[in-house]
């Protein structure tokens, strides 16, 4: 065998058209404009401060009992309506469900003191009344996901309203464990770690801060940009890519009180699990959830464990209770349109097929 031939099946001959496409590819999503994120179909029926609640109607309505959806206070919520083909939200309408979508909004320093108390008893309560009203339902299900999950569950053991089912995506609801590396976590625990300070002196964190802090704990920060390079040859992927850069880099900012509870209750002292936690002087006890109530982890999750959410299904008092894990990780659960699917499967039964 020469020396050439043997370089050859060693090395295997570049596809130069190929790699000039894909590297003239990966030029273009980093140089142009981010993408501009097109909503479902959707209304605004009540705002409070800087919360938006969306109205989004069923493209043909087949059941009766609409959706709330609940997102994290610390992300911005189109991660869940990010486009066609791509959104949670358009899912949902596409399968008969009329949704209401609480925005949180971006806090301002004058929202400095608005605590998990006021967003949960005040924002979200009257939010659910406004949707109720404006549906003319007498139930509604709930859709809570990722910290939106843990709000929605909290939410759920305190309100009188109506709610026919509880729907809980990739929940933390044990804050002993998780993505933290071991010696932060016990940091926190122990009080080594505070943020107190931080949330005082900044009094609302700043977008950017947080931004830091999730792209230092996750891989989903890390990896896109090899994805991105290994994948340029795909129009679809490289679509999704664009918007999921666009939105992990636009992040929300954080009332500093609330910044300060969500440390100081559930990542330190892991309140929610023991039972410990005060919402507006009142004990959350989830024993108080008697609705029909859906969990579901992902296997390969890379924010939340699912031993963090697992413990929730003990912890309810509803009979009709289910919990599944399905193949993906945390946001690909949105991205793929699988959550729309999931939900469908189980609440389609439990929500008055008209």
């Amino acid at each position: 065998m020469s020396p050439k031939a043997s370089v050859t099946n060693l090395i295997p001959l570049l596809d130069i058209e190929k790699e000039i496409a894909r590297w003239n590819t990966v030029y273009k999503v980093l140089t142009e404009p981010k993408p501009d994120i097109v909503s479902t179909q959707r209304e605004i029926i009540w705002k409070k401060n800087k919360s938006t609640l969306y109205y989004h109607p069923a493209k043909e309505k087949k059941y009766q009992i609409p959706i709330f959806l609940v997102y994290s206070l610390l992300n911005k919520p189109y991660i869940l309506d990010i486009g066609e083909g791509s959104s949670v939200v358009g899912g949902l309408t596409e399968r008969g469900y009329d949704v209401y979508f609480l925005d949180w909004g971006s806090p301002g320093y004058e929202d400095n003191d608005i605590t998990l108390d006021d967003y949960i008893l005040d924002y979200l309560e009257k939010g659910v009344k406004r949707a109720l009203r404006h549906s003319g339902a007498k139930e509604i299900s709930m859709i809570g996901y990722c910290l939106g999950g843990t709000i929605a569950a909290i939410f759920a053991s305190l309100t009188k309203l109506p709610i026919k089912n509880l729907v809980l995506a990739t929940v933390p609801i044990d804050f002993s464990v998780g993505i933290v590396p071991d010696k932060w976590l016990k940091g926190l625990q122990k009080g080594i770690i505070n943020f107190d300070r931080l949330s005082e002196v900044y009094g609302v964190i700043p977008s950017e801060i947080m931004y830091g802090m999730f792209r230092g704990l996750s891989p989903v920060y890390v990896s896109p940009m090899i994805n991105l390079i290994s994948r340029a040859h795909d129009a679809e992927y490289v679509k999704k890519w664009r918007q999921m850069d666009k939105w992990t880099k636009d992040s929300a900012s954080f009332s500093g009180a609330a910044f300060k509870q969500l440390f100081n209750d559930l990542y330190k002292d892991n309140k929610l699990l023991k039972g410990e936690l005060k919402i507006g002087g009142r004990k959350v006890d989830l024993k108080n959830i008697t609705c029909s109530f859906y969990v579901f982890s992902t296997s390969r999750d890379t924010l939340i464990l699912e031993e963090q959410s697992l413990p929730v299904i003990d912890m309810v008092s509803s009979k009709d209770k289910t919990y599944q894990v399905f193949e993906g990780g945390h946001v690909s659960l949105a991205l793929t349109g699988k959550f729309a699917i999931f939900a469908d499967n189980w609440l389609s039964i439990r929500s008055q097929e008209i």
